[in-house]
């Protein structure tokens, strides 16, 4: 992902890993970072989606994965940006402080389509729980997706659909 080159507006279908991630693994990966402990993914060029998968159907690889409201990780954002997160997912505005974190850090604010979770599942090509499993449907999932469709929200330098 050249994040320079992306703009707010600007319209990316992704390929590649992500990490789902909503506001108790978003807490747990903050309070890790604070106490220096060893996180249980990498950050480093990780992109983050704002995600808890529904139960997944028999047959199929993940439930529907629709974005939650962003606004919510903004207490943490900059700690996990600062540790190497260069991209997030999810739905809604953001706080000042996050759009100042996301153009120090040069990282990307991404939106997808709130209310198609069943259709965003239809680019998830793997999907597995990978840290955090005792919170069920908020456990930190590592999925594989091709051609996920997403807009720039907020782009490397700082400038924001929403201003």
């Amino acid at each position: 992902m050249r994040n320079l080159k992306l703009k707010a507006g600007d319209r990316f279908l992704l390929n590649g890993i992500i990490y789902t991630a909503r506001d108790q693994a978003h807490k747990r990966l903050a309070q890790a970072i604070k106490q220096h402990k060893k996180l249980p993914i990498n950050l480093k060029g990780a992109v983050i989606y704002y995600c808890g998968p529904a139960k997944t159907p028999r047959g199929k690889i993940i439930g529907s994965c629709g974005p939650t409201t962003s606004s919510r990780m903004d207490e943490f954002t900059p700690a996990l940006l600062e540790a190497g997160v260069k991209g997030m997912v999810g739905k809604g505005v953001r706080s000042k402080e996050v759009a100042k974190a996301i153009k120090k850090y040069q990282a990307i604010y991404f939106l997808t389509y709130a209310g198609c979770g069943a259709l965003l599942a239809k680019y998830v090509k793997k999907a597995a729980p990978v840290a955090y499993k005792d919170l069920g449907p908020e456990a930190i999932y590592k999925l594989e997706v091709k051609d996920f469709p997403l807009i720039v929200g907020i782009d490397a330098r700082g400038r924001s659909i929403y201003e």
